[in-house]
């Protein structure tokens, strides 16, 4: 399954579907070992992450790797962790923020890399995007609904909101998610075997 996931990894890498419609041009941004424990599934790279090809090298990693109390070693080490975002590029800007993922990775790319994942005990819903194709009719009708229901989804599955510096205006106006959800995470985190020494 190694060799399998290895090509399958390069072959995503060499991707360019969406080439036309990627205004950076492409640069796939994906990391997975066979052995991973945690997964987490994001919306699509940023702009800092496009410039670096390093996932969640910016303002919102550190808060993520704060939340999940790892450091960024275990964070990057493809064979506990498996960061898998709903688009692999970079979509541009739309508005005030990022554009949407581009479709294609989804389609194209999940059906066969997840199964190629069997070890993963958590995966980590990012954002709307992610908790829309992971929990499907589960889902609740807004992030915020959703993120409210999230013992529902354990303990397998915990959505969360972006860590984005942008939605500091969520978390101040939703304190129960630091009292409640992040304890529980990092409850969580300490029972899914190999991510802590």
């Amino acid at each position: 399954m190694t060799a399998e996931l290895d090509h399958l990894l390069h072959d995503i890498r060499a991707c360019r579907l969406c080439e036309a419609h990627l205004s950076h041009g492409p640069r796939p941004v994906v990391r997975a070992g066979a052995g991973a424990r945690l997964m987490i599934v994001g919306q699509a790279p940023g702009a800092k992450v496009h410039a670096s090809g390093v996932p969640w090298d910016d303002a919102s990693g550190r808060r993520l790797r704060e939340w999940l109390g790892i450091d960024a070693d275990t964070f990057y080490d493809e064979s506990r962790v498996a960061i898998v975002p709903m688009g692999f590029c970079y979509p541009g800007k739309a508005g005030s923020g990022d554009a949407p993922p581009r479709p294609e990775c989804r389609a194209t790319w999940h059906p066969r890399l997840l199964p190629l994942l069997p070890n993963v005990e958590l995966t980590l819903l990012i954002g709307q995007y992610a908790q829309a194709y992971f929990l499907g009719t589960r889902r609740k009708g807004s992030l915020t609904t959703t993120m409210r229901a999230w013992r529902e989804y354990l303990p397998s599955q915990l959505p969360l909101p972006h860590p984005s510096p942008r939605n500091v205006a969520w978390f101040k106006a939703n304190p129960w998610f630091e009292g409640e959800v992040l304890p529980t995470l990092r409850e969580r985190m300490g029972e899914v075997s190999r991510l802590k020494r």
